[in-house]
């Protein structure tokens, strides 16, 4: 991974940093780049609350390169309760305890480390919500 692309992404990857739309209130995650046509203002950054309930989940037991240590994993499409949908990896949690419906809340773990340059990439997972 690039690290200047790395560290453009930080405020989506480590906050949860989504956009609201100043006209609709609409929210969307990630944060984009202004449409051709659109006001610059268009949007402003919000804070997501990182707490959602998964829609959809897989467990991926064949993995791409590079995370053949960590499968088999579970990954999730979450439902933030802002409204948008968050595809993420699950972490802290058996497969037998997943379900739709399940309440989870965004953490901040290692996604990958590139190696030879020594650079570690944390970001957002989700897990479920410990009562």
């Amino acid at each position: 991974m690039e690290i200047a692309r790395h560290w453009r992404g930080r405020a989506a990857r480590y906050r949860l940093e989504g956009q609201r739309s100043r006209s609709s209130g609409a929210v969307r995650f990630p944060p984009q780049p202004t449409a051709l046509g659109e006001a610059a203002d268009a949007w402003e950054p919000v804070a997501l609350s990182g707490r959602g309930e998964i829609y959809s989940f897989s467990v991926l037991r064949q993995v791409p390169d590079g995370y053949e240590g960590m499968a088999p994993y579970p990954i999730a499409m979450v439902r933030l309760v802002e409204g948008p949908l968050v595809t993420a990896q699950l972490t802290d949690c058996a497969e037998g305890d997943l379900s739709i419906g399940l309440p989870v809340e965004m953490v901040t773990r290692k996604l990958v480390d590139t190696g030879e340059d020594g650079v570690l990439v944390y970001g957002y997972k989700f897990r479920p919500v410990v009562s």
